[in-house]
């Protein structure tokens, strides 16, 4: 469970990122922090899908 927090915590950060990458047109950090943003997302959403919320034992 600690998991899934971790990483949905690393996600919205991630988003938060991106639109502030956004609004100061920075390329660079649009790319790693969409990067971020995919990967650890797709990582939260698999995790509970496959371990449950409430971790399923």
């Amino acid at each position: 469970m600690l998991l899934v927090i971790i990483f949905g915590l690393v996600s919205i950060l991630s988003a938060i990122g991106v639109l502030r990458s956004l609004k100061q047109i920075n390329v660079l950090g649009i790319l790693f922090g969409g990067a971020a943003f995919l990967v650890f997302g797709w990582f939260t959403v698999m995790t509970i899908i496959h371990s449950g919320y409430p971790t399923a034992h």
